[in-house]
């Protein structure tokens, strides 16, 4: 049952005035009960004086039986009872009861208080006359002594009747006055809850997209301006309505005309949204709610997108969906919980990548045969022909230096053809940095240079292909040393999270800070003259990095000029497989 603001106010109401006339009503009936009491106290008060004056004589003469006689009579036509009592409490004379029968009166409390020298008055029920009387005592007086006690008294029930009808009275103003503040309550209540009704009508039009609505109030209260501020809300809220839904059809129609493929899931792996590009370069049915595993066959997808959900990270992959090639970014959208996947069709940056990488391997293959033969008829003309030997060994050298470019091309070509297999093993990093670097004593020693390792115990296998990581730290080594005049290589590995952390660092001359971003490309040399002249092919670091992340490691470089140079290899452990 629906609990209306309208009964709560009345109901408030109803509550106060009912309390506020219960109130009323006992209230004023106990007020103008006692007043009416008080004012016939005093109207005994009143009687007893002049009363007090005609029986003093008889009562100082102890004359008992004529004031017995008398206070009957005056009784009789005053219609109070009067009683006398002496100094010792007994009473002497009783205008409705024989005073010898009477009890002692000593212990009244309004007859204590006139021997005490005031008016005493009592209201108590008598046991004499088994009745509820109100009693007014006053003192009786000779010579400043009290000498006795006049008292009046008039039975309670004789005004009973009169505080009935009062009760009544009062009863029947308290119903009109309930009746009047109810009707009074009604009305404003009616008057408070009609605009709350005319606002709760308009916001539920609004909530139903109607914000044309309007409320027009005539007070001028507090409900007059909670009207206009809604008033002013609805305006706004239709201009940002509007300005929502052109946002809303301008963002549909860049999405729907993106060059790259765009899909938006929702935590279910259902469709919420896609553009005409997804579907028509992938040929897929993705409308709106359609199960994103069920439009796609490939695991890599489904796992990417699993990952992005369990993760709630941000995943790239390069996936092949039929004959074309995607890189496929997802994102998780938290606020919403939904994946945002972007398929850019790098198809064509593939086959240009395969052409070319078929042009390195083939040209490669087919320099390396007359290569061989020229530098075997250099060598024999060599041994015959002294006048021209500074020719032939310019001959032998760029010979020499283009076979290694070729060596090196074919590797590179090899580290990056698809589906490349690494023969996997448990490697001891300490004993292949320690073989490594024997190979290279006769030029160290040549050179001059101290060599510096830091290679504890202890240091947790890498498994990976023990040939390809021995030609990293060959490459990185003979850098080294090709590169240091004086001082030392310092070779260091340490525990890392997850893997062995290897350094070699030189005291060599240094690379300039502005060409460390690019010395692992392909050909790319610092000094172009300097490496040639030391042999240098340029591919060196580029296969490097291209091995490292072979074994999902990563490569980093400081260096400064004259300062030499360190990289660091981060080389995961894997597990066996």
């Amino acid at each position: 049952m629906k609990n209306s603001l309208f009964l709560k106010i009345f109901a408030g109401f109803l509550l106060i005035t009912i309390l506020l006339s219960t109130y009323f009503l006992i209230f004023a009936f106990k007020t103008i009960k006692n007043q009416y009491i008080e004012t016939l106290a005093q109207d005994l008060e009143h009687l007893g004086y002049p009363l007090l004056l005609t029986v003093l004589p008889y009562f100082e003469n102890r004359e008992y039986e004529h004031l017995n006689v008398m206070v009957n009579e005056i009784g009789t036509q005053v219609d109070k009872r009067i009683t006398l009592i002496a100094s010792d409490g007994s009473v002497v004379a009783d205008s409705e009861t024989d005073p010898a029968g009477m009890e002692n009166h000593r212990n009244r409390p309004e007859v204590i208080t006139a021997f005490n020298g005031d008016v005493g008055r009592s209201l108590r029920y008598s046991s004499t006359m088994n009745a509820q009387m109100l009693y007014v005592a006053i003192p009786i007086r000779k010579n400043e002594t009290v000498i006795g006690v006049l008292r009046l008294s008039i039975y309670l029930k004789s005004i009973s009747g009169l505080l009935n009808n009062l009760r009544l009275r009062i009863f029947l103003i308290s119903i009109v006055i309930i009746v009047i503040s109810l009707i009074a309550a009604l009305f404003f209540s009616r008057r408070i809850i009609k605009p709350i009704r005319q606002l709760i009508l308009g916001t539920k039009r609004v909530a139903d997209g109607d914000f044309d609505v309007k409320i027009r109030l005539k007070s001028r209260d507090e409900l007059k301006e909670l009207a206009d501020n809604y008033n002013y809300m609805t305006t706004q809220l239709k201009k940002y309505m509007r300005e929502l839904s052109f946002q809303k059809e301008e963002l549909n129609h860049i999405i729907s005309s993106m060059g790259p493929g765009l899909v938006v899931l929702d935590r279910e792996g259902k469709v919420v949204l896609s553009n005409r590009s997804v579907q028509r370069k992938i040929g897929k049915d993705l409308a709106k709610g359609a199960c994103f595993r069920e439009a796609f066959s490939e695991t890599e997808i489904i796992e990417l997108v699993q990952k992005v959900m369990a993760e709630n990270i941000s995943v790239r992959d390069e996936i092949q969906i039929g004959t074309s090639y995607y890189q496929i970014t997802a994102s998780p959208i938290a606020a919403i919980q939904e994946i945002v996947l972007i398929f850019h069709d790098i198809t064509d940056i593939k086959n240009l990548e395969r052409i070319k990488r078929d042009f390195v391997a083939n040209v490669s293959h087919e320099l390396r045969t007359p290569l061989t033969a020229i530098k075997g008829y250099a060598e024999t003309i060599e041994e015959v022909d002294d006048e021209n030997r500074q020719y032939l060994d310019i001959i032998k050298r760029h010979t020499d230096r283009l076979i290694s470019i070729v060596a090196d091309l074919l590797t590179l070509s090899g580290l990056e053809e698809k589906g490349l297999e690494l023969q996997i093993e448990s490697v001891d990093i300490k004993m292949l940095l320690l073989t490594i670097t024997k190979m290279f004593d006769a030029r160290i020693s040549k050179k001059g240079l101290d060599i510096e390792y830091s290679i504890p115990e202890g240091l947790p296998p890498v498994y990976g292909d023990s040939i390809k990581l021995e030609q990293v730290f060959i490459n990185l080594i003979d850098n080294a040393l090709k590169y240091t005049e004086n001082g030392k290589i310092r070779i260091e590995a340490v525990r890392s999270t997850g893997g062995v952390d290897v350094v070699v660092a030189d005291t060599g001359i240094g690379i300039p800070e502005k060409h460390l971003t690019r010395i692992f490309e392909r050909f790319y040399t610092v000094d172009k003259s300097h490496s040639r002249r030391l042999g240098g092919t340029g591919l060196g670091l580029s296969i490097v990095k291209h091995i490292v992340l072979l074994h999902n490691g990563s490569i980093d470089v400081e260096s400064s000029r004259g300062k030499g140079t360190t990289f660091r290899v981060r080389l995961p452990a894997y597990a066996q497989p």
